[in-house]
């Protein structure tokens, strides 16, 4: 296969399978002028042969739409990979070890940068006092995010560095003083490290298949100069295209810096493993309902303005309190602007893990797209996992309800909200399918739909995502194994095979079962990725 390419080419792949509703049973594609122009059968691919710039033998390997990833932080998740990440640490002992050899390696860096602890998976649960990191570091300025990005420890001397005061003892930092410490922390990284941090997480993203990420900024998260920098690094290189959404209640300022939507994470509240996700009751492991940074009067207002602007609103709404303030806000700003106004305008909620059957009927009803992340689930699902400890088993068992959302006709668009959870297409429909709650699960054609074409229909675009004659040339190549039609109750039905059927099929996804291997990236028909050796 070709290298990385700037321009678009004309381009026949043939001899494989090609993911297509056009043709379930395509073996050949043609593009052109960066969209798919031709799906059809290796017969009749030969009339193309002579007519294009590169014939690309496939060899049995699968084409399908590229992935959308609808929640991503690019700057924070290139970090993690370049940087200091504490998401397999198995233990305190061990996190603190690799912040001492973390510190030791990194003597240039003003402040020290690392994520992912997870102090519920630990012996002994806790997360590591102000004076171990102060140890750990020689006394240097470091942030450390926890997995959910919604609370940080950090060194006295980052303390000293921030602004105002920000409590003293060794619990994480929540809410205002931890977007204060988050701010001092981002103050310190340079361009080069902004711009180095960006192009890993790009370059690693196009070698997963994925083609489009929904990069999810704002003032509480990153900086308008990261997240404007961002657009246009993407739309100057060869790479995943990045929609921008801006978590602010400012709609101009969104629009100004070159956003789609005033929305992505605008914090209506924290989340569960910080115990700050606003719950209708108390959490099991404390004696409290999380933090609320938005009312219903706050998201009304919000959405009023975001759809006389013909911008989307969004929100961040994890725990039920929280996705109740959203369902009650959009409903009043229905009644002031129109049903169909609001529902025109695809407005979305980030997360939505607290679902009740009426939230749920709700977004149906708004038009609301759910813009979720199945990885949660795996990470945190299960009866001794950390939604059992934050809410008892009978609560956790309710979260994450996407088969629910789909009989109700919820949109569903899937993401990752990377770091908090690694890029992993092929891994988050895995885990949508075989949700540790059986009712919840999905199938895996569902849960394809909504990790490719849901994140373009997040976005207003209902012509792309899929492979057929007329759409963005947005394709990844895979090496993997039979293809199969697979039913959410860990069924698969090796029937897609038969011709009557008219169904394509995809990889074999069950647990244990390896996972595809991407081979090659292409957007708007240029190449962004290829394996090595291939």
């Amino acid at each position: 296969m070709s290298e990385r390419s700037s321009e678009p080419k004309t381009v026949l792949l043939r001899r494989g399978e090609v993911h297509s509703p056009a043709d379930p049973f395509a073996t050949a594609m043609v593009v052109e002028r960066g969209q798919i122009a031709w799906v059809g059968s290796e017969g009749a691919a030969d009339a193309f042969a002579d007519g294009v710039d590169e014939v690309v033998d496939l060899d049995g390997a699968l084409v399908t739409p590229a992935f959308t990833d609808a929640h991503v932080h690019t700057t924070a998740t290139g970090l993690a990979l370049t940087g200091l990440d504490l998401s397999g640490a198995p233990s305190l002992d061990a996190a603190l070890a690799l912040v001492r050899d973390f510190a030791a390696a990194r003597p240039q860096d003003k402040v020290l940068l690392g994520h992912g602890w997870d102090a519920s998976r630990w012996p002994g649960g806790r997360p590591p006092t102000r004076a171990e990191l102060d140890e750990a570091t020689g006394g240097r300025p470091l942030y450390l995010s926890r997995i959910d990005v919604h609370s940080a420890v950090v060194t006295t001397a980052l303390l000293d560095m921030t602004p105002g005061e920000q409590g003293a003892g060794d619990a994480p930092l929540v809410a205002g003083a931890h977007h204060a410490v988050r701010a001092t922390a981002l103050e310190a990284i340079t361009p080069a490290q902004r711009v180095e941090a960006q192009r890993a997480a790009l370059d690693h993203a196009a070698s997963l298949g994925i083609g489009t990420v929904h990069e999810c900024g704002g003032p509480d998260i990153s900086s308008e100069d990261d997240f404007t920098g961002l657009l246009r690094s993407a739309a100057g290189e060869p790479g995943p295209r990045v929609v921008g959404y801006w978590a602010e209640q400012d709609v101009q300022k969104a629009r100004e810096l070159g956003a789609i939507g005033a929305a992505g994470d605008l914090f209506v509240d924290g989340a569960l493993g910080s115990h700050t996700a606003c719950l209708h009751q108390p959490y099991a492991d404390a004696a409290h309902t999380g933090t609320a940074y938005l009312d219903a009067a706050a998201v009304a207002a919000h959405v009023a303005a975001c759809t006389e602007a013909g911008l989307q609103a969004g929100f961040h709404a994890i725990g039920d309190a929280a996705v109740t303030a959203v369902v009650e806000g959009v409903r009043t700003a229905a009644e002031k602007l129109g049903l169909a106004r609001i529902r025109a305008a695809r407005h979305r909620v980030e997360h939505a893990e607290m679902l009740m059957p009426e939230t749920v009927a709700a977004f149906a009803e708004l038009g609301l797209t759910a813009s979720v992340q199945p990885a949660f689930d795996a990470l945190w699902g299960g009866e001794e996992g950390m939604y059992a400890q934050r809410l008892g088993a009978e609560r956790a068992r309710t979260l994450n309800p996407f088969a629910a959302l789909l009989r109700a006709g919820v949109p569903l668009a899937f993401g990752s909200d990377s770091p908090v959870t690694p890029l992993d297409p092929w891994g988050t429909v895995r885990a949508a399918a075989f949700h540790h709650t059986p009712e919840h699960r999905v199938s895996v054609r569902a849960a394809f739909t909504a990790h490719t074409r849901g994140g373009w229909r997040a976005v207003g675009r209902d012509d792309a995502g899929v492979l057929v004659p007329g759409a963005p040339a947005d394709y990844a190549v895979w090496r993997t194994g039979e293809l199969v039609v697979q039913a959410p109750d860990d069924r698969v039905a090796r029937w897609s095979t038969d011709p009557r059927s008219g169904t394509p099929g995809l990889p074999d996804l069950s647990p244990g079962r390896e996972l595809p291997i991407c081979l090659r990236t292409v957007v708007g028909g240029r190449t962004v990725f290829v394996r090595p050796g291939e």
